[in-house]
C-alpha cells in the first residue's frame, strides 16, 4: 500500500518526487490524471496526496471531488493530508483550490525546497 498519491504529470518533476521518495522512504503512488487520482485515492488508506495544479488532465477537478468527498480534505478529524502545488504567479488557481477546500496550497518553488520534509511527515 502506497503511503502518499501524487498527480504530477511533468515526467522530469516526478522523477524528482520519486527520488525523494525513495530516499525518505516513502512509497509513492502515482496516477496520470484527475480520474486515476480519485480512483487511486478511493482504494487506498495513503495518508498524503499531492496534486500538481498545473497537471493538464482534471487537477482541479480531482482536488475539488476529493475535498467534497472528505468534508474538507485535510480538515479536523480527517487524516489524510492534501497538498496542491502550482505556478507562484497562478493566484486566480490558488484561490479556486482553496475555496474547493485544499487547504494547503503552495508555489512549486516552496513545495520543491520542503518536498523531503512533507514526505517524512507521512511516516510520523
Amino acid at each position: 500500500m502506497a503511503d502518499a498519491i501524487a498527480l504530477i504529470d511533468d515526467l522530469f518533476f516526478l522523477a524528482k518526487v520519486h527520488e525523494t521518495a525513495k530516499h525518505t522512504g516513502v512509497k509513492l503512488e502515482t496516477a496520470a490524471n484527475g480520474e486515476q487520482l480519485l480512483k487511486a485515492a478511493a482504494g487506498s488508506p495513503a495518508a498524503l496526496i499531492l496534486v500538481d495544479l498545473n497537471a493538464k488532465q482534471g487537477a482541479l477537478d480531482a482536488v475539488e471531488r476529493l475535498c467534497a468527498s472528505n468534508g474538507a480534505a485535510n480538515g479536523p478529524g480527517n487524516p489524510r493530508r492534501v497538498i496542491a502545488f502550482l505556478s507562484h504567479v497562478q493566484t486566480d488557481l490558488a484561490e479556486k483550490a482553496r475555496a474547493a477546500g485544499c487547504q494547503e496550497v503552495m508555489p512549486r518553488s516552496k513545495f520543491t525546497q520542503n518536498l523531503a520534509e512533507i514526505l517524512r511527515g507521512v511516516k510520523l
